[in-house]
């Protein structure tokens, strides 16, 4: 029988229940220990383009009850293993009973919060799941959908903890984004101490995190960097959890976290590290939706696609692409809807769609040609005449048309401020790769050697990857004017751990 609603508030509310084990999904497992069942979990997952990061402990928690729905990369690998069986089959329950509303209207009391999102009960395990959404992201939908609203706003919190993984105080957090944290020297380490709810001082440190992170990738590329950027983006966590007094505080600790989320992905992604940049990516995805920021989602979904791009899943490019430029409409930027629409005409390269290919690119220009206006993201400074000529060099190359690729692949090097030079040593490798493919070993080479000059400076797998391609194609050219030598100088570089 429910409860009256007019009980007193003196009564203790209900103590959680305990969870109920999944024996169906104990019996699925068989003779098969955890951690083989979870080797055939990651298995499956690979047969159906899904990543999970499944191992003995996660299947240990399901059996145990306290995943009692997976999130949605689990749900289809787990009906790709057992076809025919439904969620309820497998002993899992439906969606709605542990998410926001229909979860709480089923119980008499709210779960009490804990102290660690891995031990909350009803959440849905899903560190790694691609979009951290309750629907498909790339779907035709308004991303400021209001929601229904109550004291708490339990089901924001749901997503919240979701979305930011690492527990922690104010004060580490402060500790880590302070000049020792900005600087990435060391790690932050601090006494434990009472949490205290972050203020203007830690969000601006946040923002200027970002702005750090984003002007030493500038300089020196992202291999070096990565690793040591995971410290501030713990603590952006910390402060989230810590919350803050005023809203305005808590909008910008959301938007500087996950801006700060999306230049660590970059990172990731620029070094070659696809999988952690995905989970990055998903991560400032989801502090948008939380947040209702159209301009961090649509930043989240560009990068989004950029990656989908470079490993290979051309189709997702575009749609990302297009779910960027549905969010970033109403900001009144043509800048950033040209960046987008770059990222769109991408993806249709690598569909080997030259129609809709020319078509993005006709968008970009036309938008881009309107100029600079003040609702321009800060975090666009890189983007532009070099950019959008390095960007249209890659569809062109893309496409196998290595003339016109080869062609803006110059114009961006010739446009491109020295002050970038990551970039720079990004569009020559561009060059230099379309030279060798368009039959110009000699000219392909001296571009060759200009990025290798550059490596003292830069560190990026994407500019070495491309230039061993580039070494490739040259191979049998090594008799061209400077071949040899480029190939010789490019042999003689570490190879990476």
């Amino acid at each position: 029988m429910a409860s009256s609603p007019t009980t007193s508030s003196s009564q203790s509310p209900r103590p959680p229940r305990p969870p109920r084990p999944n024996l169906a999904f104990r019996r699925l497992r068989g003779q098969r220990s955890p951690g083989e069942f979870a080797a055939a979990v990651r298995r499956a997952a690979r047969e159906i383009d899904e990543r999970v990061s499944c191992d003995a402990r996660y299947i240990g928690r399901v059996e145990a009850g306290e995943i009692r729905c997976p999130n949605y990369a689990y749900e289809r690998v787990f009906l790709h293993m057992f076809p025919g069986r439904t969620l309820t089959d497998l002993g899992f329950v439906p969606r709605s009973a542990v998410r926001g509303r229909g979860a709480r209207t089923a119980e008499v009391a709210p779960v009490p919060r804990t102290t660690s999102p891995l031990s909350a009960p009803h959440e849905t395990d899903g560190a790694y799941e691609p979009y951290v959404t309750t629907h498909d992201p790339y779907a035709s939908y308004e991303p400021h959908e209001p929601h229904e609203i109550d004291d708490q706003n339990h089901e924001e919190s749901d997503v919240q903890r979701r979305a930011f993984m690492s527990g922690g105080t104010a004060t580490v957090a402060a500790a880590s984004l302070g000049p020792w944290g900005l600087a990435f020297g060391g790690t932050a380490e601090a006494a434990p101490r009472s949490v205290r709810r972050a203020g203007e001082a830690e969000a601006g440190a946040l923002e200027e995190a970002v702005r750090k992170i984003r002007l030493l990738d500038d300089r020196h590329g992202a291999d070096g960097l990565y690793r040591r950027a995971a410290a501030p983006l713990r603590a952006a966590y910390a402060l989230l959890d810590a919350g803050a007094a005023r809203q305005a505080t808590t909008e910008r600790l959301h938007t500087g976290a996950g801006e700060l989320a999306i230049s660590v992905g970059w990172l990731a992604h620029d070094s070659g590290r696809f999988d952690d940049a995905r989970s990055h990516y998903a991560e400032a995805l989801a502090t948008a939706r939380v947040a209702r920021d159209p301009a961090l989602e649509a930043h989240a979904f560009c990068n989004t696609s950029f990656l989908a791009r470079d490993a290979g899943r051309p189709r997702e490019a575009v749609r990302a692409a297009q779910a960027a430029q549905y969010a970033a409409r109403p900001l009144g930027s043509a800048r950033l809807l040209s960046l987008l629409a770059l990222r769109e005409a991408g993806g249709w390269a690598g569909l080997a769609d030259r129609t809709g290919c020319e078509q993005a690119l006709t968008r970009a220009q036309a938008l881009y040609g309107r100029g600079p206006c003040d609702a321009d993201p800060e975090w666009m400074s890189f983007y532009g005449d070099a950019e959008l000529a390095g960007l249209e060099a890659q569809c062109w190359s893309t496409l196998g048309d290595w003339q016109r690729a080869a062609h803006q692949a110059r114009r961006a090097t010739r446009l491109q401020d020295p002050h970038f030079t990551r970039n720079l040593a990004l569009y020559t490798a561009e060059l230099a790769d379309d030279l060798a493919r368009a039959g110009h070993p000699d000219e392909a080479a001296a571009a060759g050697l200009r990025v290798l000059d550059l490596l003292d400076e830069v560190q990026s797998s994407r500019v070495q990857t491309m230039l061993a391609g580039t070494a490739r194609v040259l191979l049998p050219h090594r008799r061209a004017s400077g071949v040899s030598a480029f190939l010789e100088r490019h042999r003689a570089l570490p190879r990476p751990a």
